[in-house]
């Protein structure tokens, strides 16, 4: 089952470059552990040491969260488009507040 997989630019670099990586599995947590026997760099930016997926890691099916359809366990379906998508954080303060502006 041929599972597509689009890669945001932060974790291109563990992915050769690669936007889209074509995997099989027949959950989200199956695809996911695909990539990262095909490419073991990433492993640590995905999983947590309990293999959980990481809090700020979030996976789209066909544009619906997976968390809230079944997560790991979701089951996914020949053909479809999962995206990965990690929590971006951080930044300064608003500039008003500093006086800058």
């Amino acid at each position: 089952m041929s599972i597509t997989l689009l890669m945001p630019t932060a974790l291109r670099g563990f992915t050769d470059g690669k936007s889209e990586i074509s995997l099989d599995g027949e959950t989200v947590g199956q695809v996911l552990l695909a990539l990262a026997k095909a490419y073991p760099d990433i492993s640590t930016h995905l999983f947590d040491e309990a293999g959980e997926l990481r809090s700020f890691i979030n996976v789209f099916i066909n544009g619906e969260n997976a968390k809230s359809s079944g997560g790991l366990k979701r089951a996914v379906k020949d053909g479809e488009t999962l995206m990965l998508v990690p929590a971006i954080a951080g930044g300064s303060a608003n500039p008003l507040e500093r006086g800058k502006l």
